[in-house]
């Protein structure tokens, strides 16, 4: 890759460094960022659970889940990043490692099949309007299986907790290091807000109905 950046890490799962690379012109290329960090300072990675890195820039979330044991899917919009990702991959894991793990070039959720995933992790930009962070949270539900969780971290408050809480009835919000990390879990097949619509129609079918009984 021209214009490489360089830098290590450590996995928090094993306290094993590895090197990544970063092309210009990605999202915080020369190390990570204090965002991504404050997310994965929530997350809790444990084998066989199946992980999507929504947003993988140069794969450093997705890799922390793969060295916990979980299986991982990892993807982004930016070829750059994809082949960042995937280069990142065969220089710090072994074949068995790598099996468990996929990188795709992908639009948000337009190339991603699975719709059961245990736990999905995003950084989604923030600096812009709120159109690719709406459809990450909505494609976030539809491919989480129930009981399975979103995070995602941001520096913006209140339209992330209202939209989060539209789709999953509710959020737990921490704050790290001036971000504001997410916490949903997702409980019911259907938004909240579809079947809190739906609750509402039923109780004026039934409030018609009491009173049509009392004439």
């Amino acid at each position: 890759m021209d214009n490489e950046f360089e830098y290590g890490f450590v996995l928090p799962a094993s306290g094993r460094k590895i090197v990544l690379r970063a092309s210009r012109g990605m999202f915080s290329p020369a190390g990570p960022d204090r965002g991504t960090l404050a997310m994965l300072s929530y997350a809790d990675f444990i084998p066989e659970i199946k992980v999507l890195d929504l947003g993988c820039g140069n794969g450093i979330v997705g890799f922390c889940a793969l060295e916990a044991g979980a299986l991982v899917t990892m993807c982004d919009a930016d070829q750059s990043a994809v082949d960042a990702a995937k280069f990142n991959l065969a220089a710090n894991f072994d074949a068995a490692a790598a099996g468990r793990a996929r990188i795709l070039l992908s639009d948000g959720f337009d190339a991603v099949a699975d719709n059961c995933f245990d736990l999905i992790l995003s950084n989604p930009p923030y600096h812009t309007d709120f159109a690719v962070a709406k459809r990450f949270i909505e494609g976030a539900f539809s491919h989480l299986s129930t009981g399975g969780r979103l995070l995602m971290v941001t520096k913006r408050l209140d339209w992330y907790r209202n939209k989060i809480t539209s789709m999953f009835g509710g959020v737990k919000v921490r704050e790290s290091d001036g971000y504001f990390v997410f916490i949903a879990e997702k409980r019911q097949n259907k938004p909240y807000k579809v079947l809190q619509k739906a609750k509402k129609i039923q109780d004026r079918k039934e409030g018609t109905k009491d009173a049509r009984v009392r004439r």
